[in-house]
């Protein structure tokens, strides 16, 4: 028996965030996504190194794939280093990709990632969001929204 997914899930080491994702686009699923790695990745991601800043994700076929995201190169890895910057296939089940495929053919969505990180089995994960780009109108709409809650806190707090 299968049991269901958190909201949020159990992130115990953020390696990488992508902290414009969330201003840029307005998120709409959030995924828990697999990555295929080598071991000298693995090894980097673990101390910290990597980052998702540009990174986006793209279906091709049946797979989904991580594309422009930085993991720089193990500092003892000799010959057997990995490429920095090369694309590196997620792990989803068939259904979640076929969402994701219908999502970003037919709506204009876009896949993003949100951030990678170990979760409380050692594995690393990618938090992935399908999303639609907001535009500079939406965006100057969505500061004036935050604005005006961190103020309605202001005054409650004083208030009591």
């Amino acid at each position: 028996m299968s049991r269901p997914k958190p909201a949020t899930f159990d992130k115990k080491k953020v390696v990488a965030e992508n902290r414009r994702a969330r201003f840029e686009y307005e998120i709409d699923t959030v995924y828990e996504a697999g990555i295929a790695l080598t071991g000298t990745e693995v090894k980097s991601l673990r101390f910290g190194e990597g980052s998702i800043a540009e990174s986006y994700a793209e279906v091709k076929g049946s797979e989904v794939w991580l594309v422009n995201s930085n993991v720089p190169e193990f500092s003892h890895g000799n010959r057997f280093n990995h490429e920095a910057k090369r694309p590196r296939k997620l792990l989803l089940h068939e259904r979640e990709i076929n969402k994701l495929h219908g999502a970003v053919a037919r709506e204009g969505m876009t896949l993003i990632a949100l951030s990678v990180y170990f979760n409380g089995q050692g594995r690393a994960k990618v938090e992935l969001a399908l999303a639609k780009g907001r535009k500079d109108h939406d965006k100057r709409a969505h500061i004036k929204e935050r604005e005006w809650k961190r103020e309605a806190g202001r005054i409650m707090r004083e208030r009591g």
